[in-house]
């Protein structure tokens, strides 16, 4: 079936139209805003996509790690995702976490998924109403997941890719955080960065509540990506996301995100952290 709206990235203008055509039944908005309630504010039939709750797995002992396959379908399901829903993921403060579920779908074998480019904000700014009112509960989904291999990897995996020629690892933190400049927010981690890692921050991809133009997000990718794989990492696996995002953009085929990210890394017992730029 072909997609219904542009992906990974669609703006304002082209989702309103689409809401507004024959085929609006097919798009289901989630809206992936950290700390948000039901009656936050949010675009009218959007639904929670809880990255703090049923979207992740409660019990790696990390915070938003990938929930197994079965799980996450149930989950989806719940969400009303039916196998001809075209998803698009927003939230309030683009662009932060909605990334994340747009990663976790494509790793699931959902491609029908696009991030609105400005999300809530810039759908309100166009003149678009958003509700507090919270969305009814959908009619359970029929989709049905088909994991790729490789697309979400582990500590074991980020080990090699930095020893290897092919990758590169990319940190999404702040340039303090990645520094050790700055403590890190969860208690008990360790400051710094992992040795051959580099450092682009997922801020540094956005320009006044949008992305940057794709010429300018290819140029920051490649100037930092010397090795045709990319492997994403940050805090806790959210916002690599976005780092994820701007190497599709620019072009790249070999992207992972690390899922335990520093929240994994960063512990205590963890492996080589180093400090510096």
């Amino acid at each position: 079936m072909t997609s219904l709206l542009p992906t990974p990235v669609v703006t304002v203008e082209e989702l309103a139209t689409a809401l507004a055509g024959p085929e609006a039944g097919r798009i289901l908005i989630l809206d992936a805003s950290m700390g948000a309630a039901p009656t936050s504010p949010h675009i009218p039939g959007a639904l929670r996509f809880d990255l703090d709750g049923p979207m992740s797995d409660q019990t790696s002992g990390l915070p938003h790690t990938m929930p197994s396959a079965e799980a996450f379908q149930t989950s989806l399901r719940a969400l009303g995702v039916r196998t001809d829903s075209h998803l698009v993921v927003t939230e309030t403060d683009f662009l932060f976490a909605a990334a994340r579920p747009w990663w976790m779908l494509h790793s699931m074998g959902i491609d029908d998924v696009s991030i609105l480019d400005g999300g809530n904000p810039a759908w309100a700014a166009a003149g678009h109403r958003l509700t507090t009112s919270p969305t009814p509960q959908p009619p359970a989904g029929d989709v049905v997941v088909h994991p790729r291999s490789g697309l979400i990897v582990d500590e074991q995996y980020v080990l090699a890719a930095l020893a290897s020629d092919r990758q590169t690892v990319v940190d999404a933190r702040s340039r303090a955080r990645f520094a050790g400049e700055q403590q890190e927010p969860r208690p008990g981690l360790r400051a710094g960065h992992m040795a051959g890692a580099v450092n682009l921050p997922y801020t540094e991809l956005q320009e006044a509540g949008v992305l940057i133009p794709t010429e300018r997000m290819a140029a920051r990718v490649d100037g930092v990506c010397p090795c045709p794989g990319v492997v994403a990492s940050c805090g806790s696996g959210v916002t690599a996301c976005v780092v994820a995002l701007a190497a599709v953009l620019a072009g790249r085929e070999d992207v992972r995100v690390y899922d335990g990210s520093w929240s994994e890394w960063g512990r205590p017992d963890g492996p080589q952290v180093v400090t510096g730029p």
